[in-house]
């Protein structure tokens, strides 16, 4: 890594001092010399992450920082700019004034089970932002989470895990999967299918670390950890801490279940059950960095830095073009041309504001309207808006099997990208299904386009799923008679090849 204090990072933010370090890159606070503000700067080296190709990463990079930039949320960290300078990435975010939460433990032992608590919902209310996006954090931890002074808790790293990873958590070239193994939940430890549910089950091991003091699993090998998570039951908080109320006791436990259809059902339903533990509103203790403040005395002023703010002008308001009978492909060019700029989010608002206007003139069965529609499709896909991709590519599906057949090449590619949406989604059983029912019109070859690459795209995600849903027996016949089929295609040197069986060896492992 070749930075250093004072060294300038895009013409614009000079670092200042490093406040950590990992094999992957550095966090520096540092100055944006336009705005004259504090900030900090994460710097990654995308070429030390084994086994993946440095440019393939930058790309999913920027993509992850744009989907990211979309979460508005205050519990989540600000991210102001992002791109790359050499061989380095570098994210610059919000400076958070604070301690991590690892450091608030550390020096409040025994944590207040109500700071736990006031913790723990503050988390549900920014995880429910981040999955309805949907993004899965996929690396939450304490080392990831800042307490404000005031009280307030803010998420870091969105977005950087899945970059480091990829669409179903990758494992290391040790056969290892990439994490940290203390907060893994069970199926993102196997390689399987992550989800909003793999982020409860680490919410979990914070809660029990902050009530009981450690957390759930240790070990002294990573192996060891994750047979732990795996195959033990966790230890009830209240053994530790008697008077941790029964309820709390008893949610820790249902967001640590191995199985995550045993689960809450999203981070939504383990607010409401952490609701009635938080404290009443009253009279705050004066203290900085007390979770419960901002339930205490909700978005009061922090003491002594209360300001009158200055007269702000009246917005503007938004001009709205719509898309008329001569402007149609105007619009159609300008779409062209963000998409060639990268401006995708800005191209996505364009085509979805021009079809309705389309569909009138043209038709909503003609030729130009099916075409935006793809296009549209496509798009919100790539911008990874997936809740929305959902019902325009199942639309497209439905349309082109009833023209051409269930077996058409382009309806099934619109299917296949539906299960991609349901696993994004963080719907495992029902992708799962989708991909089981496009699958024998690839392997039998229906689709001459394909090839063989699709259907054992497909077969690898059907076992990342079935680990996801926790039937390994089946997850891992499906891999074996993967791996022997591509062997068979492409011989044993192949990538794919070589990770279904770090996967398979890793399997084994904790089976065994």
């Amino acid at each position: 890594m070749s930075a250093a204090a004072g060294r300038v990072v895009a013409g614009r933010y000079e670092l200042s001092t490093l406040l950590g370090q990992g094999g992957m890159g550095q966090v520096w606070t540092a100055y944006d010399q336009r705005l004259d503000r504090r900030v900090a700067v994460k710097l990654l080296r995308p070429d030390k992450v084994a086994g993946q190709d440095a440019e393939e990463l930058r790309r999913r990079f920027v993509r992850e920082c744009r989907v990211t930039a979309q979460v508005d949320h205050p519990g989540l960290v600000t991210v102001h700019d992002a791109g790359s300078e050499g061989e380095e990435l570098f994210l610059v975010m919000q400076y958070i004034d604070g301690a991590d939460l690892s450091g608030h433990l550390a020096e409040r032992t025994p944590y207040p089970w109500q700071w736990a608590v006031a913790v723990a919902a503050q988390l549900c209310a920014v995880l429910s932002a981040v999955h309805a996006v949907p993004i899965v954090h996929r690396d939450l931890k304490p080392r990831n989470v800042m307490v404000k002074q005031d009280g307030t808790v803010t998420v870091l790293d969105l977005g950087i895990a899945s970059v480091m990873d990829t669409d179903t958590t990758r494992l290391t070239h040790t056969g290892t999967p990439i994490g940290s193994p203390a907060y893994m939940a069970p199926e993102q430890a196997m390689g399987g299918a992550v989800g909003p549910y793999t982020d409860l089950y680490a919410l979990g091991v914070v809660l029990h670390e902050l009530l009981s003091g450690d957390v759930p699993f240790s070990g002294s090998t990573a192996l060891g950890v994750l047979h732990r998570h795996l195959y033990e039951p966790p230890l009830p908080v209240r053994r530790i801490r008697p008077e941790v109320p029964e309820a709390l006791e008893a949610l820790v436990l249902r967001l640590l279940a191995k199985d995550p259809q045993h689960r809450p059902a999203s981070a939504q339903e383990v607010y409401e059950q952490l609701e009635p533990l938080l404290p009443a509103r009253g009279t705050p203790t004066g203290a900085a960095l007390d979770p419960t403040r901002p339930f205490l005395r909700p978005h009061a002023p922090w003491p002594y830095r209360a300001r009158t703010p200055a007269p702000q002008p009246a917005p503007a308001t938004p001009v709205i073009e719509t898309a008329g009978n001569t402007d149609i492909a105007h619009a159609v060019d300008e779409v062209k041309r963000l998409l060639g700029e990268g401006r995708i989010t800005q191209a996505v608002d364009i085509l979805g504001a021009i079809l309705p206007a389309a569909a009138e003139q043209h038709g909503e069965h003609s030729p130009v309207v099916r075409t935006l529609r793809k296009q549209y499709a496509a798009t919100l896909l790539d911008d990874g808006q997936y809740r929305r991709a959902l019902p325009e590519l199942r639309r497209l599906a439905d349309e082109r099997a009833a023209e051409a057949g269930q077996a058409d090449p382009q309806a099934l590619r619109f299917r296949y990208e539906v299960a991609q949406c349901l696993e994004q989604l963080g719907e495992p059983a029902a992708a799962l299904a989708e991909y089981r029912a496009v699958l024998p019109y690839y392997e039998n070859q229906y689709v001459a386009a394909g090839g063989p690459e699709l259907a054992h795209d497909v077969r690898r995600r059907i076992g990342h799923l079935l680990l996801a849903l926790g039937d390994r027996g089946a997850a891992h016949d499906t891999l074996a008679r993967l791996l022997h089929d591509v062997e068979r295609t492409h011989g044993p040197g192949h990538p794919l090849g070589a990770e279904i069986r770090r996967t398979l060896q890793w399997l084994g492992q904790v089976r065994g």
